[in-house]
């Protein structure tokens, strides 16, 4: 079994800074990808970014140059560095992890953009 607990969300105003991070425990392949989601109220889940244990990186569209994400493999955790952060940013957040063809999920952490 596999453990994600994600922490760092909160309210922040526009233009402003959230780092989020997911550590992973339990039974972790040395190969896998780790990444976030988010959904907000009334719309589907969306990938944000996700990042492979050997260093490849997938971003949305929407959060490129804004958001960056890292990983610390001997740490089993993955991180978002969230800049420029937009309204349209607010949603819940959810760190995801895939291996061996299964995938796992973490509470989730609200991030809300306002002012």
């Amino acid at each position: 079994q596999v453990q994600l607990v994600e922490s760092g969300g909160g309210l922040v105003q526009p233009g402003g800074s959230l780092r989020l991070s997911c550590a992973a425990s339990g039974s972790i392949h040395s190969i896998n990808v780790m990444g976030w989601y988010r959904q907000a109220p009334g719309k589907r889940r969306e990938l944000v970014a996700d990042m492979a244990s050997g260093g490849n990186t997938n971003y949305a569209d929407s959060v490129k140059g804004r958001f960056a994400i890292s990983r610390d493999n001997a740490k089993n955790t993955v991180y978002l560095q969230m800049d420029s952060l937009k309204p349209d940013d607010t949603a819940g957040y959810y760190c995801w992890l895939t291996q061996i063809r299964l995938e796992y999920w973490g509470q989730g952490t609200q991030v809300t953009v306002s002012s």
